[in-house]
Order: C-alpha cells, then sequence, then structure tokens
C-alpha cells in the first residue's frame, strides 16, 4: 500500500497534478473520521465536532 501513494503521489508530481492534493487530503481526513467514527471510544468527540 506504501508503495502505492508514493508511485501515485509521483505521477501526481510528474503530470503537474498539483491541485488534485487537497482533494485527496481532504478525502483522506473524512475516510479516517467514519473509520474512527464506528463505534470506537472516539466517536463521541467526532460527533461532537460536527
Amino acid at each position: 500500500m506504501i508503495d502505492f501513494l508514493k508511485e501515485f503521489l509521483l505521477f501526481l508530481k510528474e503530470r503537474k497534478k498539483i491541485w488534485l492534493y487537497p482533494i485527496f487530503l481532504i478525502l483522506g481526513i473524512f475516510g479516517i473520521l467514519i473509520v474512527l467514527g464506528q463505534g470506537s471510544t472516539v466517536a463521541p468527540f467526532i460527533y461532537a465536532i460536527f
């Protein structure tokens, strides 16, 4: 998985797709929040943010 991410970031850099970085960053943050919000002890704190 790490190799895929490295290769993907190099692809974006080489193809001048720098504008995609913020989109993937926000999608990654939302993905992490969804995973943490699935019945963990962190869930009440995540719900308080929104």
